[in-house]
């Protein structure tokens, strides 16, 4: 399996509580955030949400979809989300909210394994493009969660 580390930060000017809502929600994902396809809730966790079990699909600008599952490990509202992913990728993932001046900064760490085999195999020679079309995606979730609470993304990386 090939392995793969991200980082994503985003400046969004909006409070934390409604981008933290935004994020928890994942459900919601696909009516704000371009390249969610699905995003369901398969098992309920606790009162924190600890525990929690969702599918997601995701596609961007390759010819492929991709499809994983991801169950909540920590949860401390509102400042960190925290979960272990399985399936075409499997890893950790985890946001980080941060707030200064009504301005939110979020912090994603994506630290994943490709799982499909044609994956890890091109991966010496694709790993660049993996990495742009990562970034790809999650600069329309930056863009998306910004207009969906009407404040502008300020920056980006």
């Amino acid at each position: 399996m090939r392995e793969y580390r991200f980082l994503t930060t985003w400046l969004i000017a909006a409070p934390r509580e409604p981008v933290w809502d935004a994020i928890y929600d994942s459900e919601r994902w696909p009516d704000w955030w371009r390249g969610v396809l699905e995003a369901e809730k398969l098992v309920e966790g606790d009162e924190d949400g600890v525990g929690q079990y969702g599918r997601y699909v995701w596609k961007s600008k390759l010819p492929y979809r991709l499809e994983f599952f991801v169950r909540t490990t920590k949860v401390e509202k509102p400042r960190l989300l925290e979960g272990n992913a399985e399936g075409e990728l499997a890893g950790v993932g985890r946001w980080r909210l941060f707030e200064q001046g009504g301005v939110t900064a979020v912090l994603y760490e994506w630290n994943v394994r490709t799982t499909r085999a044609w994956m890890n195999l091109l991966a010496p020679v694709a790993r660049p493009i993996f990495a742009v079309n990562h970034d790809y995606v999650m600069r329309n979730g930056g863009e998306g969660l910004a207009r969906l609470l009407g404040g502008a993304l300020l920056a980006r990386d």
